[in-house]
């Protein structure tokens, strides 16, 4: 499960980007998590809790916003819902296709009190 050395490195970010600010806690960290990522937002979620062990994190709160997995044909162009569709144009049936979204793994927003 590489989800708990990933918590780990997200709160190294929002630490390090907020070394020189005047923040004392953060309330909510918001991550965006792609839909065919090699991310678990389940098994993200569930490790979240280790965070909280540095002070500036010690009573975060967790949002994840699934990014749904979105190609387009390019056979024909058409812009589809690549897991609703296993991956196949709904129009032409190609399997031909440029991903553009559903990989992301961002931190969104971190809000702080």
């Amino acid at each position: 499960m590489h989800e708990l050395g990933l918590v780990f490195e997200m709160a190294k970010v929002i630490e390090d980007a907020l070394k020189d600010e005047q923040v004392d806690a953060v309330d909510t960290v918001v991550m965006e998590i792609g839909e065919i990522s090699s991310v678990v937002p389940h098994y993200f979620e569930a490790c979240f809790p280790a965070a909280r062990e540095r002070p500036l994190l010690k009573d975060a709160k967790l949002e994840i916003n699934l990014i749904p997995a979105v190609g387009r044909c390019r056979n024909c162009g058409t812009t589809f819902p690549i897991v609703e569709n296993q991956g196949y144009c709904p129009d032409c049936g190609s399997f031909d296709k440029e991903l553009l979204s559903g990989r992301e793994f961002n931190i969104k927003e971190v809000r702080v009190r």
